[in-house]
């Protein structure tokens, strides 16, 4: 599917390739699916921070896997963690770099108050570029 998405970092902008992602996706015409924001089931909400990184990054694999799609189809992820602070971002890296396997989508990160429940601490949300 890279084909049909062209990664950039330009030197205009900071190279982010050696953290794991690009700047820029082009995706190339095609159909579209957009996946809602991941959270954490309550067993690694209670288990904390880590636990529930990795369980999103499980259910967004499941998303992937439902559309017959692969980490290279992501255009863009986003991140959304609570608390957000070296460490989290740390973390939330390494393992979104697991979860691509080389793989290199845009990727936002952003900071917030709160998420929609009680506990959780990260969601994620793609959008991915279906193969024909």
């Amino acid at each position: 599917m890279t084909a049909m998405i062209t990664r950039l970092n330009p030197s205009s902008l900071p190279d982010t390739s050696a953290i794991g992602y690009a700047q820029i996706s082009i995706a190339h015409p095609g159909r579209m699916a957009f996946v809602s924001g991941q959270v954490a089931g309550a067993e690694a909400v209670a288990k904390g921070f880590e636990a529930q990184v990795a369980d999103v990054m499980l259910k967004a694999h499941a998303a992937l896997f439902a559309l017959e799609a692969t980490p290279e189809d992501i255009v863009l992820a986003r991140v959304y963690v609570v608390g957000l602070d070296e460490v989290r971002l740390g973390i939330c890296v390494a393992q979104f770099n697991a979860f691509c396997n080389g793989a290199t989508p845009s990727l936002t990160g952003v900071g917030v108050a709160a998420l929609a429940g009680p506990g959780l601490l990260v969601e994620m949300e793609l959008q991915v570029l279906l193969r024909d």
